[in-house]
C-alpha cells in the first residue's frame, strides 16, 4: 500500500505561518505538525511506503520527516522546480507507482480511513476515486431566479448543499498514461477528461471529521479542536 503526499504548495493563503515554514509541517497542538499526523494515520492504516511530492521549502520537509522509519515508513521524494498543479507532479513518478496507490493533500486533518478508500478504489475498477464530504454554503442574500425580466423564485438567505472533494484520492497509473510528464496536470482537468470520456470517477462519500487547513481561520480551528479530536485522529497510530 503506497500513497503519494502532495506538499509542494507555497501555502499562500495561510501567511504569515507558512513564510517560514511549508504548510503540511506547520504545528498542531503541542507536539505534531500535519504531516506528522498523516504519516502516523498511514502506518496505522497499513501503508508501508509514501512518496512526498515536494516544492517550497522542501528541504525542510526532507530534514524533518526523512526516510520514515520513525513511523514505519519507507519515504522517497519527488522534486518539482515549478508547481505542476494537484496531478502533475504524479506524472514524472508514475513508473515507479503501483497499480493502485492513495494521493492526498499533506494539509489536512481526517479521521478518514485511507486504508479503506485504496482497497475500495481498487475493487471498483474506476479509474478515479475521490473522498467527498457534505458541505452547506449559507447565502447571506435573498436569492432571485429570473427569466425574460421577470421574477419567477425567490429564497431568503437559503443554505445550498454540495458535496467536496476532500483532497484524498484513489488513483490507479493506467488513468495517468496518456498525460505528458512535466506538464502541469490539475485535478479539475482530469476529472472533466475523465467525464467527458464516459468514465467517471466514483465518489466515496464520507462524514466524520475533516478540516481543510487552507486560510487562518482553518488553523485556528484546528488548533482549537485538537486536543478534543486527539483519539481520533491519532487513534491507532
Amino acid at each position: 500500500m503506497h500513497a503519494v503526499i502532495l506538499a509542494g504548495g507555497k501555502g499562500v493563503r495561510l501567511r504569515p505561518y507558512t513564510t517560514a515554514l511549508p504548510k503540511p509541517l506547520v504545528p498542531i497542538g503541542d507536539q505534531h505538525a500535519i504531516l506528522e499526523i498523516v504519516l502516523r494515520q498511514l502506518a496505522a492504516a497499513g501503508f508501508t511506503s509514501c512518496t512526498v511530492a515536494i516544492g517550497h521549502l522542501g528541504h525542510i520537509i526532507r530534514a524533518y520527516v526523512g526516510d520514515g522509519s520513525q513511523w514505519g515508513l519507507r519515504i522517497d521524494y519527488a522534486a518539482e522546480d515549478n508547481p505542476l498543479g494537484t496531478m502533475g507532479p504524479l506524472l514524472p513518478m508514475l513508473g515507479r507507482l503501483p497499480e493502485h496507490f492513495l494521493v492526498m493533500n499533506g494539509d489536512i486533518l481526517t479521521d478518514l480511513d485511507y486504508g479503506d478508500v485504496l482497497h475500495r478504489h481498487a475493487a471498483s475498477g474506476a479509474p478515479l476515486t475521490v473522498a467527498t464530504y457534505a458541505r452547506k454554503v449559507a447565502i447571506d442574500f435573498g436569492v432571485l431566479t429570473t427569466e425574460s425580466g421577470r421574477i419567477v423564485s425567490f429564497a431568503e438567505k437559503p443554505n445550498l448543499d454540495y458535496r467536496v472533494s476532500m483532497g484524498v484520492y484513489g488513483l490507479s497509473r493506467a488513468t495517468l498514461a496518456g498525460y505528458t510528464p512535466g506538464l502541469p496536470l490539475g485535478f479539475d482537468e482530469l476529472v472533466l477528461d475523465l467525464l467527458g470520456a464516459q468514465t467517471p470517477p466514483h465518489a466515496y462519500e464520507f462524514s466524520g471529521y475533516w478540516l481543510d487547513i487552507g486560510r487562518p481561520d482553518d488553523y485556528d480551528r484546528a488548533n482549537a479542536e485538537f486536543t478534543t479530536h486527539r483519539g481520533v485522529l491519532l487513534k491507532g497510530a
